[in-house]
C-alpha cells in the first residue's frame, strides 16, 4: 500500500490519477468530507477526467446526514484496500486527513462511548468556556484543537471527565491499543507547495466553485450530520443565503478558511508522517508522476525481496 498524502489544493487527484494509471493501481480516498455523498463542488471531488484513469473509491459513499470518524474511516478503507489486492491491484490512498491516515497506518485507540447526559451540559457552554475548560484539563489539545469547532472541543473535553486523562494522552493510545491498522507497511509521500503558491491556488479553486454553482448546491443539500457540517465553506454559503452576508465577504471568508486549513494540514503531517516529503512547485506534473511511480516500483522491490 502506498500513500500520497497532503494539504488541499496542492494537486492530489490528478496526480494520483496519472500514477494510478501506470501503475494498473486503484485509488482510496482519505478524505474527511469526499466521502459524503453530494456537495461535489464544495467537497472538491475529483472531477471527471481523473476518475477516469483509474477506479477510486470511497468517495460520495455515505449520506450527508450521517456521522463520520476515523474508525469508520479505517473499516471501509481496511474492507476496499483487501479488496483492491485480492483481485491482484496496488492500492493508492490519497488525501489530506490527517487522523483518517493515521487511523489507517497505527491503528486507532479505544476512546470512551459519549455519554449523553455529559454530552448535553457541554453543548450547553460557550465555546469560551469550553476552551477554558480544555486549557485547564489538557493544554496540550486545547492549542491544537480549532477553538471555533464546537464539536471537537466538546468531545475533547468528554473524554477528559470520563477517562480522568487528558484527551491527547488517550488519543496519544493510537498504535499502542492492540487494534492495528493494516497489516502491510505504508510507505508514500507528502506532497506540498510553496506558500504563496498553494495559497493562490486556493483562492482560485474557491472562485471557480462559485462560478460552477456551489451556492445552488448549497441551497439544494439534505439535512447535514454534526460531521458533514464541518465543511469549510458550508455555514458561510448558507450565511449567504440567509442574507447575513455578501458574496465577496463569503468568498473572501471561504479563502481565508481554507488557506488555514491547509497551514494546519502542513502541520499534522511535518509531524506525524515519516512519509518522504515532496514540493511539486520545483517540478513539472510528469516529473512528478514518474518521481512517484518509480517509488513506488522501488518499494515494491524492497518488499518482495
Amino acid at each position: 500500500m502506498f500513500f500520497i498524502v497532503g494539504p488541499t489544493a496542492t494537486g492530489k487527484s490528478e496526480l494520483a490519477a496519472d500514477v494510478a494509471r501506470g501503475a494498473g493501481a486503484e485509488i482510496v480516498s482519505a478524505d474527511a468530507f469526499q466521502i459524503y455523498r453530494g456537495l461535489d463542488l464544495l467537497t472538491a471531488k475529483p472531477e471527471a477526467r481523473p476518475v477516469a484513469k483509474a477506479p477510486h473509491h470511497l468517495i460520495g459513499i455515505v449520506p450527508l446526514g450521517e456521522e463520520m470518524n476515523a474508525e469508520k474511516f479505517r473499516r471501509d478503507a481496511t474492507r476496499a484496500i483487501e479488496e483492491i489486492n485480492s483481485r491482484g491491484k496496488p492500492a493508492i490512498v490519497v488525501g489530506g486527513s490527517g487522523l483518517y491516515i493515521k487511523a489507517l497506518t497505527h491503528g486507532l485507540a479505544p476512546l470512551p462511548e459519549s455519554d449523553p447526559k455529559l454530552r448535553e451540559k457541554l453543548n450547553a457552554m460557550s465555546l469560551d468556556n469550553l476552551r477554558a475548560q480544555l486549557v485547564e484539563l489538557d493544554p496540550e489539545a486545547a492549542k491544537k484543537i480549532d477553538i471555533k469547532n464546537r464539536r471537537r472541543l466538546v468531545r475533547a473535553l468528554e473524554i477528559c471527565l470520563i477517562t480522568g486523562k487528558p484527551a491527547s494522552e488517550v488519543v496519544a493510545g493510537v498504535g499502542d491499543s492492540g487494534r492495528p491498522g493494516l497489516s502491510i507497511p505504508a510507505t508514500g509521500v507528502f506532497v506540498f507547495r510553496d506558500r504563496n503558491e498553494l495559497y493562490e491556488r486556493i483562492n482560485q479553486r474557491v472562485k471557480a466553485m462559485f462560478e460552477k454553482g456551489v451556492i445552488e448546491e448549497v441551497r439544494a443539500a439534505a439535512v447535514t450530520s454534526a460531521t458533514a457540517s464541518q465543511m469549510i465553506g458550508l455555514r458561510e454559503i448558507r450565511e449567504l443565503l440567509a442574507g447575513k452576508k455578501s458574496l465577496p465577504q463569503c468568498i473572501a471568508e471561504i479563502q481565508q478558511a481554507t488557506r488555514r486549513y491547509a497551514k494546519r494540514q502542513l502541520t499534522w503531517f511535518r509531524r506525524q508522517s515519516n512519509f518522504l516529503p515532496l514540493n511539486l512547485s520545483f517540478l513539472t506534473h510528469n516529473e512528478a508522476v514518474k518521481w512517484i511511480s518509480l517509488r513506488i516500483l522501488s518499494e515494491a522491490r524492497t518488499r518482495d525481496d
